[in-house]
């Protein structure tokens, strides 16, 4: 068979079994229960938990409370709207729009990452650090969607947190989650744009008690060896920042002491192999105290730098 006919007999194949796969969760007959478009889902995706996410997500109601409900025709159409999105590669995250991190539920599109459990850790480091400190004074720089910098002020009622990003987009997402924090908890953040140190004011200079950051870590030859969600769906931007990978690293590493308080912190996110160099450097920069701190799979995971 020469290449043209293979390519059609592919094109063919694949069109059938989209035909099908749409067949089987709109159902032939007129409506169908959130229990029967449930089932059809699983199938199609090959994975129970996510069709209950987006059946919940369609509903409006938790599962299996809808299972024996009539779908209405557009929640219906939403669901297969996104079960067409997720067969097409795009992560279950970005299709439900929302996912939790710690205490928050948060909103989440393309224009940032994904929140991950290896910053959940980063997080938890960061509150031990700012657990005996009444109304401490922190920056979280890169915040991206503000996983980071809401969680903090979620979980301690006293810190004000400045988060920056040099993305406009993904300030405009962290602005968004912020507003859905309960309380008074959104006035204890402030938002800027800029890169880095640069984004913070002067005034700043010398204050902060904690700088968080969640850096982009990738070299170029490891994201183009991502898996094709991460590679092909999150911002390239916030996953690598160049060749070697260190690059933003070395900037938030080495422009910190000169932010921080006598008695400040330094809690940076980075990839087990690039722990040894960030310690060193962490120390050349004047820091007294360097550790490295494991992930949840017990890999080197979250550098700590104390002045």
């Amino acid at each position: 068979m020469d290449d043209a006919a293979a390519t059609s007999n592919r094109a063919a194949t694949q069109g059938r079994a989209a035909t099908q796969g749409r067949a089987a969760t709109q159902g032939r007959a007129g409506p169908q229960s959130w229990g029967e478009l449930y089932r059809a889902a699983s199938a199609r995706l090959g994975s129970a938990q996510e069709a209950r996410w987006l059946v919940e997500e369609a509903s409006g109601a938790r599962w299996p409370a809808c299972a024996a409900e009539l779908a209405p025709p557009r929640p219906a159409r939403h669901l297969e709207g996104m079960l067409e999105r997720r067969a097409g590669g795009e992560p279950i995250q970005y299709v439900l729009g929302s996912w939790g991190f710690r205490t928050l539920e948060l909103m989440v599109d393309s224009r940032v990452l994904i929140p991950r459990p290896e910053t959940e850790v980063l997080v938890e480091v960061a509150l031990r650090l700012l657990r005996a400190r009444q109304a401490p004074l922190a920056a979280d720089l890169g915040t991206g969607s503000g996983a980071i910098a809401l969680a903090l002020v979620a979980e301690h009622p006293g810190v004000q947190v400045w988060g920056t990003d040099v993305s406009g987009d993904a300030l405009d997402v962290a602005r968004a989650n912020a507003a859905g924090l309960a309380g008074r908890s959104a006035a204890r953040i402030r938002l800027v744009e800029g890169s880095w140190w640069a984004a913070l004011p002067e005034e700043l200079a010398g204050g902060l008690d904690l700088v968080v950051s969640n850096p982009p870590y990738l070299s170029r030859a490891e994201l183009l060896g991502a898996d094709e969600t991460v590679r092909d769906w999150e911002p390239a931007a916030a996953l690598c920042p160049g060749p070697t990978g260190t690059e933003a690293l070395t900037e938030v590493v080495a422009g910190a002491t000169p932010w921080l308080a006598p008695t400040g912190a330094l809690v940076v996110e980075l990839s087990p192999p690039q722990a040894p160099a960030m310690a060193a450097l962490a120390r050349d920069s004047g820091f007294a105290s360097v550790e490295v701190l494991a992930d949840l799979a017990g890999r080197d995971r979250v550098l700590v730098a104390r002045r």
